[in-house]
């Protein structure tokens, strides 16, 4: 399995969980983390951006684009809907930086909008 769709499937299914600090430990410690909300950085910011989310909140996704920038950088352009247990689904396009850390990959940049 590609690196890109290992780690968006574990941060979806953290979302699912509602687990925001699993969801935070696929950042590195200075992920650039823009959700619909300010931007902040770090897993922490993520961890609390995620707990303000509703119980019930879901993602799919699709990977659009990928590319490999460096061996250890990879970028993702994909489409997102989130769910929500109260109210329709949220398109959004999101981007995401992957750097290699030791032997694992983690979102250094994450980047939602709506268009």
């Amino acid at each position: 399995m590609n690196p890109l769709q290992t780690v968006l499937d574990q941060w979806k299914a953290g979302i699912a969980d509602h687990d925001p600090k699993r969801v935070a430990s696929y950042f590195t410690d200075d992920a650039i983390f823009q959700g619909l909300h300010p931007y902040g950085v770090g897993p922490d910011a993520v961890a609390e951006y995620y707990d303000s989310q509703p119980v019930g909140l879901t993602a799919s996704y699709r990977i659009l684009e990928q590319r490999q920038l460096t061996d250890d950088l990879i970028l993702g352009y994909l489409a997102v809907d989130f769910s929500f247990p109260d109210r329709p689904a949220l398109p959004v396009c999101l981007s995401v930086i992957l750097r290699k850390t030791g032997a694992d990959w983690l979102i250094s940049h994450y980047q939602v909008s709506k268009l």
